[in-house]
């Protein structure tokens, strides 16, 4: 689940990519033009830009180099173009992926999925993780909050560990299940519920009163420096 950027100005395609990402979990925010989807990088810090290229006001192969020059977030090309040239040129400009019009919504979540995989996993696993007051070291196991060190069983952190690395990504409960308890989730989502209220004790705040962990009802549960 992720902040997924559409960049695309035929509006049905806009209305049906939004429509099918966003039943398959994502916050999805949609641009008809290049100079608007710029504008919504910086202010929206989206996940994953998924760009058309045939934009009215400059081609996406432009907007790209701009984009790269302030973000490196992940671009996902999604154009009619096939030649195996335009595909190598936006590739070495900085683009993650490409995938070919017509596809499917299900093989443009894949692409997403794969994307944001890979660019998790470029993150050192032992690198120091901050979000706002948090620090989370994994190397030496431990963390602290507005300075102080904070008491936490060997769940908690582990807890706490994933949901910074993962920082403005909603993740569900089974997806914790799976990656943190690395058990099946049929059962355990009350396990999910309580550790997460224990953690939230211990960084001082409650479900009502958010600081760092806002619950997203339905999808799960997001790290976040913006309080509530």
């Amino acid at each position: 689940m992720a902040a997924v950027l559409l960049v695309e100005d035929d509006a049905n395609v806009r209305a049906a990519l939004t429509r099918a990402l966003t039943q398959a979990g994502h916050r999805v925010a949609a641009e008809p033009t290049a100079m608007k989807g710029l504008r919504a990088v910086s202010a929206q810090s989206p996940d994953v830009v998924i760009l058309d290229l045939g934009l009215p006001d400059l081609d996406g192969a432009d907007m790209l180099r701009m984009l790269r020059g302030v973000s490196d977030v992940p671009v996902i090309i999604a154009s009619a173009r096939r030649a195996e040239s335009d595909i190598i040129a936006l590739l070495n400009a900085g683009a993650d992926d490409y995938v070919t019009k017509p596809f499917s919504a299900a093989h443009l979540q894949a692409r997403i999925s794969a994307v944001l995989r890979r660019r998790e996993t470029a993150i050192p696993v032992d690198a120091v993780l901050t979000v706002g007051p948090l620090s989370v070291d994994p190397a030496r196991h431990t963390a602290t909050l507005d300075g102080q060190e904070l008491e936490l069983t060997r769940r908690e952190f582990s807890l706490l560990a994933y949901l910074a690395r993962h920082t403005g990504r909603v993740v569900s409960k089974q997806e914790l299940v799976e990656q943190v308890w690395k058990q099946p989730y049929i059962g355990a989502e009350a396990t999910v519920d309580v550790h997460v209220s224990w953690l939230r004790r211990k960084l001082g705040e409650t479900a009502a009163r958010p600081r760092l962990l806002r619950t997203v009802r339905g999808v799960g549960i997001m790290m976040t420096d913006e309080g509530g």
